[in-house]
């Protein structure tokens, strides 16, 4: 399972290393995410969300969108993936170039560099640093992109148009294999053959964790497929955790810091990640939006944790009971049985395992304001 030190004990640990940051988490809600990224964007020197702008102004991206124009007033979701992404920094970890910054800055310049190497810092940061973030927030986007290719299995003429739905794969496959050879490009431009063999062995583990969801897909090849804590927890590393966490050993190694500095930051990164994820899978069952239709993932970690603790035979029962005459799921039923028991705990308490796991990682830099964001961020994925 997890280690012993993963209890209840662990929000309380974390809230007392939060005493210690800035105070910028006064309130609970949306609005600290919001606050937290914003004050750690300044300490950088420049809001990280749209880090790309280079790219997404280059002729090729705008003949691009020029198409993707063309899928207004259809229900094909690559609209909705890129209104999300730049409007919506709730809803998906869009801070990974942001947290590659903190890290480079908070762990400083080597004090073996020479000094033209420390001349070109800006903030603190290596302008190397700087392109690999960049390149970290065009690959997270690029695979955000892809995720947003519709499944045409079954498609029917009630669902709407086909001919929009193949032409919005098509865009969103081009869109998205655009977005992913500029990473390469400027991957290959960092002349770092470390680098280089980290980010790449990155992509290909987010492409093996989306090849997994998507073979074992609950939702629809059967929501009492029995997956494990100790299996989604894979899952989401590889899909979630394993770009950010390379990402963040990147950057020390552009700056040359030694192994130690390495490691650590990429223990950051990987605590960061599934943090965020087991905070995002919560969502829907503490937060306190009454009248809303519920809805869920069965892939969620508290459901995973759920079916592991009750047991697959009073699983299948409670997706009985569940199931409307119509043999419809009623959503609102399930998640009372799911909260009823300890699945919702047990994933708030590995959100607050992972959230110290990651403050433990970056102790050992020296203490300021880069830091202090990057303590920030770890108690924030703890609030709910």
């Amino acid at each position: 399972m997890f280690p012993a030190t993963w209890s209840r004990l662990s929000c309380k640990a974390l809230s007392s290393r939060g005493l210690r940051t800035q105070s910028v988490l006064a309130s609970s809600g949306p609005s600290d995410w919001g606050k937290v990224v914003s004050d750690a964007e300044k300490i950088v020197g420049y809001p990280t969300s749209f880090m790309s702008l280079r790219c997404l102004l280059s002729d090729e991206l705008s003949n691009v969108a020029m198409y993707v124009r063309k899928l207004i007033g259809t229900q094909h979701p690559l609209l909705n993936t890129a209104r999300g992404y730049v409007y919506d920094s709730r809803s998906n970890l869009q801070t990974r170039g942001l947290i590659v910054l903190l890290l480079s800055k908070a762990a400083g310049p080597n004090h073996a560099a020479s000094d033209l190497l420390l001349q070109d810092m800006v903030s603190g940061i290596y302008p190397s640093q700087r392109n690999l973030a960049e390149i970290t927030e065009l690959i997270h986007t690029a695979f955000l992109v892809h995720r947003g290719i519709v499944d045409l299995k079954g498609w029917t003429d009630s669902d709407g148009p086909l001919k929009d739905m193949e032409f919005g794969n098509k865009m969103a496959v081009l869109s998205g294999d655009f977005l992913l050879a500029n990473a390469c490009t400027g991957l290959a431009q960092l002349n770092n053959t470390k680098v280089v063999e980290l980010i790449s062995s990155a992509i290909g583990d987010v492409v093996q964790g989306i090849y997994s969801e998507n073979n074992s897909n609950v939702e629809e090849d059967g929501p009492t497929d029995c997956v494990d804590v100790a299996a989604w927890e894979e899952r989401a590393f590889l899909s979630h955790g394993a770009l950010l966490a390379k990402s963040c050993q990147a950057a020390m190694e552009l700056a040359k810091h030694d192994q130690r500095s390495q490691r650590l930051a990429f223990k950051y990164g990987k605590h960061i990640s599934l943090g965020h994820k087991l905070n995002s899978d919560l969502q829907p069952f503490v937060k306190g939006d009454a009248g809303e239709p519920a809805s869920f993932s069965f892939s969620a970690a508290p459901v995973v944790f759920h079916r592991q603790l009750v047991g697959q035979e009073r699983w299948r029962q409670q997706l009985q009971q569940a199931t409307t005459l119509r043999t419809q799921l009623d959503y609102s039923k399930l998640l009372v049985s799911v909260k009823s028991e300890k699945g919702v705990s047990s994933a708030v308490d590995l959100c607050c395992y992972h959230g110290n796991r990651a403050l433990e990682a970056i102790q050992a830099f020296p203490s300021s304001e880069a830091r202090s964001a990057l303590e920030n961020i770890a108690f924030a994925i703890t609030k709910f």
